[in-house]
């Protein structure tokens, strides 16, 4: 090791080029082939069950979230120049090669189901544009008449009306998104208005605002950094050295995800932000450690001090890095493939900067010299009274006050707890009064509702879904979950066409307005639409043989609680379901987006456990002495008890950023106590008594652990100007995190420390 050691000081400039060389390469490497996912379908685990079988029944029935453009005219949509808008817009619209031209519905593509003398007969509402009083007052007739269109495509007020549009696969693009606005907005003059929403909107918009908002964090974090670094080290040496570490760790950390093929998923936009204030612990422990050996030996040599700095540091650097990056390796217990990666290179990303901080920061001294020593430092040392060692003194005074706050602290966090809750939707993570949300809320105000879940009902038996008694219970499902849930605006399945074939059948007469008696009736209906209408709208409903059913149901929210609780009524069913032999399943991007956030809460929950476990062991055979390992875990899961409670009481929800909570906490949190506990040892080795050795403890790492929370707190709170409100929730969860972590280190771990005598055993 010393040989490495003075060979690396000898050839410092040697390292220096070939590190700076590689950080290039791959800066060059990530800027060419770094690919953004906006798919938000690809974040989930294509070989889960749920998602296997939803991408199979959206298959069958064509399933797909369509790009929703609103129409309003505040005078009504009943006139020659509304209605020859809703035929030109979704004439264009259908000519885009990103949408799917027979998967565009508006009042001028709509099948208006009839009856006639020869039978059932299924027309368009109007293909000329009407422009007499008589042809208009015949739609509008026609249009209220029909329940199938009536409330779905035309609001209540009857002065909105709805075009939407299916799109390819992905086909979504921002630029695609810009040109849907720009063909809306052509549509507008004094009396109308355009909106455009839907699922595809508020994913795409997510993903390509997450890269335009971290790249407008990193110059901010870059900028505090600085500033804070040279505040506490007094050095431009030292916070250049330490600087330049995390920028280069971000680099291969990026530069390694290009190079494997990994894409940058909107929460991997975050890792730049983590590196810079989690990379620069190190660098702060090292130069902490220097600038308290040149104070007290004045005339060091160069090289004697950076070895000095070294032997000492390693340890510790070592551990804290380890124990950082397990936290973070610990996400790949989830199934969630963003949550996944974003741990695997932030945890490589903390070791790179653990190996350039012992390697770039010695050469860099060896280089451009020693940074001057304190005169803080050698003020506080000289008064032998300095603030460090009075705390320490007064919290081995009253030890119980830590152990009571502590013990209160839990005990408040398990009430908050109860109240934790998930939250799938993408809406909430824009600001309220966002156009994207505001848009959103409009159509849901008039419509059935933006957000969808399928329930499939699936059968052995083929035309099970022509039985009257099937079909009735779908039916009453139907009208049970529209007026016992607010958030359920509408539903649609093959029920409604039976209805409605059943009415116009018998003269429009609404007596007839139900599920017709005879299967062979239903049948001979069914006959007659596939015969004269658009089968491809029939099997969106039903499959060929009439054995599955999908069930569309529309949702005026697209978060966790409003679509758990359409789940909760629909399982109210399963049993009379199963009793006609009929299987009950869920398909759709609302119910693919409520699996992943349960998926989310395992992950949660299984990489807490482990990592707390790992980092028990770790530091149990570091320190060889498991009471040790436990003890340093204590801060942490105080930490965790706060910002879950905190989270419960608040009432913020766990989602894909806030469930990177838990490890980052542990990851970062547990550095102080590494650092804390090897200082103890020492100076307990040293001969020191409790009070002596606390008193030394504190004033060395006590100082660093001050230095390294200050740092890492201004870095996550830089988060809070983003725009959106998750991120802002993450960088003040972390910061509060940080905090609850450096006190708890230095209050009930060091009184477990005093307890414990672990250190003094031998001796005594």
């Amino acid at each position: 090791m010393k040989r490495i050691l003075n060979w690396l000081l000898d050839y410092s400039w040697v390292s220096m080029i070939v590190i700076l060389f590689i950080s290039v390469f791959a800066f060059y490497w990530m800027k060419e082939n770094t690919q953004m996912e906006t798919d938000l379908d690809e974040y989930m685990p294509k070989n889960h069950p749920a998602f296997i079988y939803s991408d199979e029944a959206e298959d069958i029935f064509n399933i797909k979230d369509g790009i929703i453009i609103a129409i309003e005219n505040k005078n009504g949509v009943y006139n020659p120049i509304t209605l020859k808008k809703i035929k030109d817009l979704t004439k264009e619209i259908q000519k885009l090669p990103e949408v799917e031209k027979d998967d565009v519905t508006s009042l001028y593509t709509a099948d208006n189901i009839i009856g006639t003398e020869e039978g059932l007969d299924v027309k368009a509402f109007y293909k000329n544009v009407p422009k007499s009083d008589k042809d208009l007052i015949k739609l509008t007739h026609n249009v209220r008449n029909n329940d199938m269109i009536n409330l779905r495509l035309v609001s209540q007020d009857e002065t909105v009306t709805l075009i939407i549009a299916n799109i390819h696969d992905d086909a979504f693009s921002q630029e695609f998104y810009q040109q849907i606005l720009n063909i809306s907005h052509s549509y507008e003059d004094d009396e109308h208005k355009l909106y455009v929403a839907g699922t595809p909107i508020v994913e795409g918009t997510l993903a390509h605002l997450a890269p335009k908002d971290m790249a407008k964090m990193i110059p901010i974090v870059v900028v505090v950094i600085l500033i804070v670094l040279f505040l506490l080290l007094r050095s431009v040496k030292g916070t250049l050295l330490t600087f330049f570490v995390v920028i280069i760790s971000t680099l291969w950390t990026f530069g390694l995800m290009a190079w494997i093929g990994i894409p940058i998923y909107s929460v991997s936009t975050m890792i730049p932000v983590m590196l810079i204030a989690i990379g620069v612990a190190d660098g702060i422990h090292l130069f902490n450690h220097l600038q308290l050996h040149i104070s007290q030996h004045p005339g060091v040599n160069k090289k004697d001090a950076i070895k000095d700095m070294i032997s000492h540091m390693l340890s510790p650097v070592i551990m804290t890095s380890v124990t950082t990056a397990v936290g973070f390796i610990s996400l790949l217990t989830s199934q969630v493939y963003p949550i996944k990666y974003f741990g695997l290179f932030t945890a490589f990303g903390v070791m790179s900067a653990m190996v350039f901080s012992l390697i770039f920061i010695p050469a860099g001294l060896m280089i451009f010299g020693l940074p001057k020593a304190s005169k803080k430092i050698k003020e506080s040392k000289a008064s032998g009274d300095n603030f460090a060692y009075r705390v320490a003194a007064y919290l081995l005074k009253h030890k119980m006050i830590s152990i009571y706050v502590s013990v209160f602290i839990i005990l408040f966090s398990i009430v908050g707890m109860q109240k934790i809750w998930i939250n799938s939707s993408f809406l909430d993570k824009f600001e309220k009064d966002s156009e994207i949300v505001l848009t959103d809320a409009y159509i849901n105000e008039k419509f059935g509702g933006t957000s969808n879940i399928n329930l499939i009902l699936e059968s052995k038996e083929k035309d099970q879904f022509k039985d009257p008694e099937t079909l009735r219970l779908v039916d009453l499902l139907q009208e049970d979950i529209e007026s016992s849930l607010d958030v359920v605006g509408d539903s649609f399945s093959l029920s409604d066409y039976l209805r409605r074939m059943n009415k116009v059948m018998h003269a429009d007469r609404e007596d007839f307005n139900t599920i017709p008696d005879s299967k062979d009736l239903n049948a001979q209906y069914l006959l007659l639409y596939e015969m004269s209408g658009d089968p491809d709208n029939l099997w969106k409903v039903v499959n060929y043989d009439y054995s599955k059913l999908n069930v569309n149901i529309q949702l005026k929210s697209d978060d966790s609680k409003s679509i758990r609780s359409a789940i909760d009524l629909i399982k109210q069913y399963e049993g009379k379901f199963n009793e006609l032999g009929i299987d009950v399943n869920y398909a759709g991007s609302g119910y693919k987006a409520l699996v992943f956030t349960d998926l989310i809460l395992k992950g949660q929950i299984s990489s807490l456990i482990l990592s707390l476990l790992i980092v028990i062991v770790l530091l149990s055979v570091m320190f060889k002495k498991i009471i040790v390992g436990l003890a340093a875990t204590v801060p942490i899961i105080l930490t965790a008890f706060i910002s879950f409670g905190l989270m419960g009481a608040l009432n913020i929800p766990l989602s894909t950023t806030t469930a990177l909570l838990s490890s980052i906490a542990i990851g970062i949190g547990i550095d102080y106590a590494v650092h804390f506990v090897e200082q103890y040892r020492l100076n307990a080795e040293k001969g020191l008594d409790l009070l002596q050795t606390a008193q030394n403890t504190m004033y060395h790492s006590g100082r660093a652990i001050s230095f390294n929370a200050i740092v890492v707190i201004a870095g996550f709170m830089v988060l809070l100007f983003s725009v959106f409100p998750p991120n802002r929730e993450l960088g003040a969860l972390i910061s509060l995190n940080m905090f609850t972590s450096f006190l708890g280190t230095l209050t009930i771990m060091l009184v477990i420390l005093n307890y414990s005598k672990v250190f003094f055993k031998k001796k005594n």
